[in-house]
């Protein structure tokens, strides 16, 4: 798995030591460089046994892109990963370091909707913890491990969901995720990319890129409320 320096930050960027429940979690919070941030992003990154960090390739272009929208991005890594202490505990623990992510994002921005964002495994870690949380605005799967993890605590989500999907998956069957689409009751934004394997290989920066536009200039608005009603009826594909 492709991965950056583990000494790049990002942006206005400062490393942090959150407080997790099996210890300090290893972060990394980036501000916008164009000003004050619009929101608050936390993004979880893919399985810590599989070389997954906050440094995966995928996240680090997705918080790149969303700060030159606006954002605030925290990257931060699950328990046993970097210097963060603890064992891999297999998705329950992780889902509570995702929801001490969230916390402390939250509280340093006590005035910003909070949004979360995971790749893969992140995506299951990070929306179960989101979707406990009222705080969270918005919620964003990319290549969601659905074939290894139960996403069925999406199914009644009712806040805006996006799910970012590669054609070419060679990891997560894209039919299996298509199926999570279909039953969820509240249709999601959803953003194909045909050629794309599950490392979005030589097309992560356009993915991330395309995905933050959205983000911020759909029909839902930073809150997760939507500004033409009748607009957020329908999927979206970009």
């Amino acid at each position: 798995m492709s991965e950056e320096p583990a000494a790049q930050c990002g942006g206005k960027g400062e490393f942090l030591d959150l407080a997790g429940p099996a210890g300090s979690l290893e972060a990394c919070l980036s501000l916008p460089k164009g000003g004050a941030p619009r929101v608050a992003v936390v993004l979880c990154h893919p399985h810590p046994q599989h070389g997954g960090t906050m440094n995966n390739k995928v996240v680090v272009y997705l918080a790149r892109a969303l700060r030159a929208e606006g954002a605030a991005t925290l990257r931060f890594n699950f328990r046993g990963v970097g210097t963060s202490p603890g064992r891999f505990s297999g998705g329950p623990g992780e889902v509570a370091d995702a929801a001490a992510a969230i916390e402390a994002l939250a509280a340093r921005f006590p005035d910003l909707p909070v949004w979360v964002v995971g790749f893969s495994f992140g995506a299951y870690a990070g929306l179960a913890a989101a979707v406990r949380e009222p705080r969270v605005r918005r919620l964003v799967a990319v290549a969601p491990a659905v074939s290894w993890y139960d996403f069925t605590f999406l199914e009644q989500e009712r806040r805006p969901v996006m799910i970012v999907q590669g054609g070419a998956d060679e990891v997560v069957a894209p039919a299996s995720v298509r199926s999570l689409r279909e039953r969820m009751q509240r249709p999601p934004e959803w953003v194909w990319e045909p050629e794309a394997d599950h490392f979005f290989s030589g097309r992560v920066r356009a993915m991330a890129e395309r995905v933050a536009k959205q983000l911020f200039h759909s029909a839902i608005g930073l809150d997760g409320q939507c500004l033409v009603p009748a607009d957020c009826n329908t999927t979206r594909s970009l």
